[in-house]
């Protein structure tokens, strides 16, 4: 989708971009078949270095291509794209981590989360706002540099907090806290940047688009929020020791603020019909199964936290609502595919 969503900005496309993607899918397709079945070994490397190549490859073209957005798009797509490129650090250094201390090291842990991090935080939040921030027009360069510039240096101090994780100092505690106070700054300033636009881009969208941007930008808020509790140690030593908890927050993220985004930026598209009632469902499915999934890994946070135990079906009840999310999904792929085809017809 950002792959996508970015090569969209460009206004003359490059034919190679398309053979890229194609590409980038095969070897999607390959780790997602590999590691299941081997784990971290000869088939599932040879994908995910491909993958990790055809990523190099997207870098330069994108890096090159989009001079002809506005400024301030073009500096959040460029720090996606750089944190895109540290991420994979990480992963080059799990086969040394694996050959010289073994999968139960701190370095083969921190590398993935190092990884996981830079991608979550840097690459996919940086790129979604880019694009996000490419609908509004004349928005103040001050106070976006601002935000800018210590959303970039909040995200890098915070990986302090998963290296304490494995490597305990008490410096990196400071140092997460640090980032946190900066996440919380870049907040306000990107509060002050949106506040003069969003009433009116608000205006103009439908009521799905409208409750889609509202939902994701509203987990954006309560993720920096549980960031900043993060700073009581009790907090952020609980967080690691119950799996539920880095679940849920992971799930946030990706489900909560990257996929609300991406959601609405389907919707804003010419394929989507949308007086449709299976595209009300598709949304409020995800939605719904986002918010129950959510609540029951939290209930069953708390309930080891507290010494109570598995809550009773616990693992039928999250498959049961986990079933929402695909099923919203599928119905947004029915409700593009079904209008295409009609628009097609008419024409």
């Amino acid at each position: 989708m950002l792959y996508v969503l970015i090569v969209h900005l460009i206004p003359n496309k490059n034919p190679r971009y398309n053979r890229l993607f194609w590409l980038t899918e095969v070897a999607v397709l390959g780790m997602m078949v590999s590691f299941p079945i081997q784990g971290y070994a000869a088939i599932s490397i040879a994908f995910s270095t491909l993958h990790i190549l055809c990523s190099y490859y997207f870098v330069r073209l994108a890096w090159k291509d989009h001079k002809e957005v506005s400024s301030s798009v073009r500096y959040l797509l460029k720090a996606s794209l750089l944190f895109m490129l540290f991420s994979t650090i990480g992963v080059w250094c799990l086969g040394p981590a694996v050959a010289t201390l073994g999968q139960t090291s701190a370095f083969y842990q921190i590398a993935i989360q190092f990884f996981l991090h830079f991608q979550f935080n840097g690459w996919f939040l940086f790129a979604v706002l880019a694009v996000f921030l490419n609908q509004f027009n004349a928005i103040n360069l001050l106070v976006f540099k601002r935000f800018s510039k210590l959303l970039i240096v909040a995200t890098i101090l915070t990986f302090a907090l998963p290296v304490s994780w494995f490597a305990f100092h008490p410096m990196l505690l400071w140092i997460n806290g640090l980032g946190v106070v900066l996440q919380v700054l870049a907040l306000y300033y990107a509060m002050l940047l949106l506040q003069p636009h969003l009433r009116f881009f608000f205006v103009e969208t439908s009521k799905l688009v409208r409750l889609l941007f509202r939902f994701a930008l509203f987990c954006l808020v309560l993720k920096i929020g549980l960031q900043t509790l993060s700073l009581i140690p009790q907090v952020a030593e609980m967080a690691y020791q119950y799996r539920n908890f880095v679940i849920g927050f992971i799930h946030l993220i990706m489900l909560g603020v990257i996929s609300g985004f991406l959601f609405a930026f389907i919707m804003q598209s010419p394929l989507v019909k949308h007086k449709s009632k299976w595209l009300s469902f598709a949304v409020y499915s995800f939605i719904t199964g986002f918010l129950t999934t959510e609540l029951l890994l939290f209930i069953q946070g708390c309930l080891y936290y507290f010494g109570v135990g598995m809550m009773p079906n616990y693992y039928i009840w999250l498959l049961i609502f986990s079933t929402l999310l695909p099923l919203g999904i599928l119905f947004l792929i029915f409700n593009i595919t079904n209008h295409d085809s009609k628009t097609i017809k008419t024409t």
